[in-house]
């Protein structure tokens, strides 16, 4: 057990925020977190949170995933005074921070969350995760869970299993990129990323079958965290129309677009 102290952090605003779709509330206020082939339970009482993991496991893996090595608060810090409602949202969803997740599980939820909502978006993972992932139990011996799947766990399966658990129309989306990325696809596709600028790496994404402009930028700022992407959705869109109608300052937050995207996209859910 870890216990540590973090600002700027809220697992219930973090679970509803919509980056990730494996999150499992559990009973007396404990959170579950499938990610990387593990789980980790954790608490949260204001800002002291209690993990059940190692230290060597925090280092090797939650600390990153949480972000926790970004200041938060002076991001909130940088946002325009006058700007009421960035101020607004900003303390509204003061918890949100953008999660370092593992790409493939990116890609694949996103191709999923296309003219969806959050709770059929979960269904259908969840559904991916039961159906083709690897069960394993939680270190407390209690909670059961299932390994996100691979491209190769996915690849034999057809377009029409996929719209069994509830993919519709994106089920033949998904049963292309499983195809194409598995085997050394995903990790080529992984290196050619991270050696290309933010706009390379979007246009890459957009070469794959099913994945347009704003499900490739949520892929970059999710998965690969490129803080500077800024997905615009129907939330953002109506944001941007009722508050910004001259267009969002982008230049003057040039280095932490996506997180303030976050800010604004959680207040508006």
């Amino acid at each position: 057990m870890m216990e540590l102290q973090i600002a700027n952090m809220d697992l219930a605003q973090l679970a509803g925020s919509g980056q990730s779709f494996t999150w499992n509330a559990l009973e007396k206020g404990r959170w579950g977190v499938a990610a990387f082939g593990r789980y980790l339970t954790l608490t949260q009482q204001g800002d002291r949170f209690t993990l059940d993991c190692d230290e060597a496991e925090f280092e090797a893996i939650w600390r990153t995933y949480f972000d926790l090595d970004t200041d938060y608060a002076a991001i909130r810090a940088c946002i325009d005074p006058e700007d009421a409602y960035l101020c607004g949202a900003a303390d509204f969803g003061h918890g949100v921070r953008v999660l370092r997740q593992d790409l493939w599980e990116v890609m694949v939820s996103f191709l999923i969350s296309q003219n969806n909502n959050i709770s059929r978006i979960r269904a259908s993972v969840a559904g991916l995760c039961t159906h083709y992932g690897e069960q394993r139990v939680g270190r407390d011996g209690v909670h059961s869970y299932h390994t996100f799947p691979t491209p190769d766990a996915l690849a034999d399966a057809t377009a029409a299993d996929f719209a069994a658990l509830g993919l519709g129309y994106r089920a033949k989306y998904l049963e292309a990129l499983a195809r194409e990325l598995r085997g050394q696809g995903l990790p080529a596709l992984r290196r050619a990323l991270d050696a290309a600028g933010d706009e390379e790496a979007v246009a890459l994404l957009r070469g794959l079958y099913g994945i347009g402009p704003k499900v490739a930028d949520c892929i970059a700022l999710f998965g690969l965290h490129r803080i500077d992407r800024f997905p615009v959705d129907t939330h953002i869109r109506k944001v941007l129309a009722a508050h910004y109608p001259q267009g969002f300052p982008l230049e003057r937050y040039r280095g932490c677009l996506g997180i303030l995207q976050q800010y604004m996209f959680y207040a508006d859910l």
